[in-house]
C-alpha cells in the first residue's frame, strides 16, 4: 500500500489539517506498527486506507489501485470489537458474509475453522455479553480474516484489556500473523506493543501529523515474552522514548 503526499482534515479544506504532505509506503506481508501520542493522526491513517473517509488532497492506493471506498480485501478490527450482541459468536464471525443463512459453504467453513484458530470453537455458540474481552477481541480477530484480506488494519486493539490479556493476544496475534502474513498495520500508544509486534515501527506525531521516525525492528520471530526483558528490546523502547521526549522539548509534539 502507498500514501504519497495525503491532506485530511475532518469539516473539508475549511478545517484544520490532522494530516499534511504525508507519505508512507508499506511492502507486501510487512508488519507496520503505527506509533504515536493521541491527536497525531493515526487512527485517521487507517479510516483513510479503509476507504471510511477521503482525502482532500494526495492519493491513497493498495496494490496500485486508488482507494475509493470500503474494500473487501481490507480487514479492519477497530478498540471495541463491535460484535453484534444478539448474535452468536459464529453469527458474528459470518457477519461480512451476511450471518450464516447467506453465507457460502466455504465461508462457513472458513468461519469455523478461524474459531478454532483463535480457540474459541467451544464457543461458537455464546453471546457477546457472555464474552470475556479478550474472548471478544478474538472474535473480532476471526471475523476480520474471514474474507483473506490482503491488508490488515489493527485500531489500539487491545488498549482497552488487561495487562496480561493484552500479552496473550499480542502471542495470539503474532501467530495467526506469521501464519497468514497479510501485510498488517497496527496502531498503538505503547512502545512495548509496537517493538513486540512490528519488524518497522513508524512514530507519527504533531498537529498536522507528520513520521518523526522509520525504524525497522530487527529481532527474531516468533518473539515470546521473554523477549521484552532482552537488552536489545530495551534498547529500541529507550530510543524510541528518547525520540518522544526530545520531540516534546522542542514542541514538535501537539497535544
Amino acid at each position: 500500500m502507498r500514501i504519497d503526499t495525503v491532506r485530511f482534515a475532518y469539516g473539508g479544506s475549511t478545517g484544520a489539517p490532522i494530516l499534511q504532505d504525508l507519505s508512507l509506503a508499506v511492502q507486501h506481508g510487512a508488519f507496520v506498527a503505527i506509533l504515536g501520542p493521541s491527536g497525531g493522526g493515526k487512527s485517521t491513517v487507517l479510516k483513510l486506507l479503509s476507504g471510511l473517509v477521503s482525502p482532500q488532497g494526495g492519493t491513497i492506493q493498495i496494490d496500485d489501485t486508488p482507494v475509493t471506498g470500503p474494500r473487501r480485501d481490507v480487514g479492519t478490527v477497530f478498540q471495541k470489537p463491535m460484535l453484534l450482541p444478539w448474535r452468536t459468536v459464529r453469527d458474528n464471525v459470518l457477519l461480512p458474509a451476511g450471518f450464516a443463512r447467506a453465507a457460502t459453504a466455504r465461508e462457513a467453513a472458513r468461519a469455523d475453522a478461524l474459531l478454532a484458530t483463535v480457540g474459541l470453537s467451544d464457543s461458537a455458540g455464546l453471546y457477546p455479553g457472555q464474552l470475556s474481552g479478550g474472548m471478544a477481541q478474538r472474535v473480532g480477530l476471526a471475523r476480520m480474516l474471514l474474507h483473506d484480506p490482503r491488508l490488515l488494519l489493527l485500531d489500539e486493539p487491545f488498549s482497552a484489556l488487561d495487562a496480561m490479556t493484552r500479552e496473550h493476544l499480542s502471542l495470539e496475534l503474532q501467530r495467526l500473523w506469521m501464519e497468514e502474513r497479510r501485510t498488517a498495520l497496527f496502531v498503538t500508544h505503547s512502545i512495548p506493543e509496537a517493538l513486540f509486534l512490528a519488524d518497522r515501527v513508524v512514530v507519527l506525531a504533531g498537529r498536522p501529523g507528520r513520521i518523526l521516525a522509520d525504524m525497522p525492528i530487527p529481532l527474531p520471530r516468533p518473539r515470546t515474552l521473554e523477549t521484552i526483558s532482552e537488552p536489545h528490546f530495551g534498547a529500541l523502547a529507550l530510543e524510541l522514548r528518547r525520540l518522544f521526549d526530545t520531540a516534546a522539548r522542542h514542541g514538535t509534539l501537539a497535544a
